[in-house]
């Protein structure tokens, strides 16, 4: 438990590498006038590694929390769930490669990263992961629900246990005069049958871990005014490999205070900002996310220039885009099958998170439900520069188009949005159809059809 408590205080900045392509540089001897250069060695250029800040930004925040949670619930990182960049994030990313057999880059791929996403939420379901509010005290904090099923409360808390008592949840209230974070931590010291083996105390909250009798506790209280708060998790030592990883998971998501909802926006679009486009006819148009292509100032497709958008369908977030003299073009068949919720999305990250350059790839996810004309959740949610990736069914046909969404990073903690929806192939064909655009034909082969698409704004 000592490694879980010291992270709340260790987060450093570090560097993520993503690898790419190396280049060569051509060395010449010296010459007479007019005479012939003379090629004597080749040197291989590298690209230099990345900059902590420019690592940093290549992720949003929601997908640095959503990383660390995932990576908490895997059981490999025992950090704070900040956001934040920290080499204790970079090894509980190579910690899982190497566990899954790949190579401890330190950088997850499409695949990996969804691999990740589909194990933390079996990790959350097997414990019933929900976020809960407390009536009595209006606290919000997360509880393992299949765990801890029986709960009791009154006006001074709450608590939740299992069947045998083997796992206990107390969350109490008090009135305190003056209280410190230093003075409720001494005091919570002196509780009879307590060993303290870590503290940590904070101007606005404090933490205490240890055993209390025969159990391992995490303690963790705050104050507002007269009144404290105060989380404590007990449990016997059998069961820590299955509650460690929950007690990350409630340290962070326990918000003693809640202001109620905060409206949020979208984080800031970037200044130049990568996606997916779908090649739909041999003349060059394209389809993909509005979004990615919004207020740009130009938009380039990688490989071929310039693009001009031409429509858009903003209840949908689809645009339509149209590239001009361009060959060898080879538009997908958005003829769709049968509905089927187990897809492949086929598309182009994000050159920040991926090696090999431009390289097409595709990554599994499923959805609620196809179908009806209504957009629909997709998980686990692809990798950045995979908005506007083509979904393929089992079938090999065309299932619709995956966009990411902006995640709001305020507001109740229990409300997250989807990150990611499936525009279904029927609502494509039609938006298609609506701008003269005849989509019955073409090729099967996704990976053929999609290009990158650039977005540079101010």
């Amino acid at each position: 438990m000592r490694s879980v408590l010291s992270a709340t205080l260790m987060v450093v900045a570090n560097i993520f590498v993503v690898p790419g392509a190396s280049a060569q540089a051509q060395l010449t001897a010296p010459t007479t006038a007019g005479a012939k250069p003379k090629v004597v060695t080749t040197v291989p250029i590298r690209p230099a590694m990345q900059k902590p800040e420019e690592t940093a930004n290549a992720m949003a925040q929601a997908e640095r929390l959503a990383l660390q949670s995932d990576l908490a619930w895997v059981g490999q990182y025992n950090g704070a769930i900040t956001g934040d960049v920290s080499e204790r994030m970079v090894a509980a990313i190579k910690e899982f490669q190497k566990a899954r057999g790949g190579k401890p880059t330190g950088v997850l791929n499409p695949q990996e990263r969804g691999i990740l996403a589909d194990t933390a939420k079996r990790r959350q379901d097997s414990v019933g992961w929900k976020i809960v509010t407390d009536p009595g005290t209006g606290v919000r904090l997360g509880i393992p629900s299949k765990l801890t099923p029986q709960q009791t409360s009154d006006a001074n808390g709450a608590k939740w246990t299992s069947s045998t008592g083997t796992i206990q949840i107390q969350l109490a209230r008090r009135k305190e005069a003056n209280p410190t974070t230093a003075k409720l931590a001494e005091r919570e010291k002196k509780e009879p049958g307590r060993n303290i083996d870590y503290t940590v105390v904070k101007p606005d909250f404090f933490v205490l871990s240890g055993l209390q009798g025969l159990k391992k506790f995490y303690l963790r209280g705050t104050f507002r005014g007269d009144e404290v708060r105060i989380l404590t998790i007990l449990y016997d030592q059998a069961t820590e490999n299955t509650v460690e990883p929950v007690v990350i998971a409630m340290s962070s998501a326990f918000n003693a205070f809640p202001t109620g909802a905060q409206v949020a926006g979208p984080p800031p679009r970037k200044t130049v900002e990568y996606g997916t486009g779908i090649v739909v006819s041999d003349d060059g148009a394209i389809v993909t996310d509005r979004q990615v292509t919004d207020e740009c100032l130009a938009v380039t497709i990688g490989g071929y220039g310039n693009a001009d958008r031409i429509a858009e369908d903003k209840g949908h977030d689809l645009a339509l885009l149209r590239i001009y003299g361009a060959r060898g073009l080879k538009p997908l068949n958005l003829t769709g099958g049968a509905s089927k919720t187990a897809l492949d999305l086929t598309g182009i990250s994000d050159p920040q998170s991926q090696g090999g350059g431009a390289a097409v790839s595709s990554v599994k996810a499923t959805v609620a439900q196809i179908g009806g004309g209504n957009d629909v959740a997709l998980s686990p949610p692809p990798a950045l520069g995979f908005s506007g990736a083509a979904a393929i069914d089992a079938d090999g046909k065309f299932a619709g188009i995956a966009l990411l969404k902006p995640v709001l990073v305020a507001g109740p903690a229990n409300a997250t949005p989807a990150q990611a929806t499936l525009v279904p192939a029927d609502t494509v064909r039609d938006f298609l159809k609506a701008n003269g655009v005849n989509a019955s034909g073409g090729s099967s082969d996704a990976k053929a059809s999609v290009v990158r698409v650039i977005c540079v704004r101010k």
